[in-house]
């Protein structure tokens, strides 16, 4: 008999843990697959010339600037990340970027070619609202130079 009510408070245990990560997930982060566009002010962009002088394998380049709504009219955050020069020739960077908005962060990494009007990053993940989130993001420049940012973020 004590056998049986040890398994009983065990399965109990284990419903009642699997149901309070299922709360805490589910009241957490976006619900739904989530669109988000902003516009990047690149102002604060640097490359440091490492190891061989000029453009060359292992330059870094660095940025931090501002965010703004799809009207760019109010700032809505920031962004700070960095690209590795992979090869001065095919013109390609390795880049890891942080977007920092009101509600958490969002990161995203990938490839990013010289000469390219487009280019996808891989949503690896986030913090706050955009705790555990994928997807993409997509970068363009439009008509005034600037980039947009548009994420493709799923829960």
């Amino acid at each position: 008999m004590v056998r049986k009510i040890s398994l009983v408070l065990a399965a109990l245990l284990v419903v009642g843990a699997a149901f309070a990560v299922g709360a805490a997930t589910a009241s957490s982060g976006i619900a739904a697959p989530t669109e988000i566009t902003v516009l990047e002010h690149a102002t604060h962009d640097k490359v440091v010339d490492v190891g061989k002088k000029g453009d060359s394998t292992g330059d870094i380049f660095t940025y931090h600037n501002d965010l703004y709504d799809e009207t760019d009219t109010t700032k809505v955050g920031g962004d700070n990340g960095m690209c590795v020069r992979e090869s001065p020739k095919a013109g390609t960077w390795e880049c890891w970027w942080t977007t920092i908005l009101a509600d958490g962060m969002i990161t995203a990494e990938g490839p990013y070619s010289d000469g390219d009007t487009s280019w996808t990053y891989a949503v690896t993940g986030g913090t706050g609202l955009y705790e555990n989130v994928r997807g993409s993001m997509v970068e363009t420049i439009n008509a005034d130079g600037e980039f947009v940012l548009a994420y493709s973020l799923i829960p």
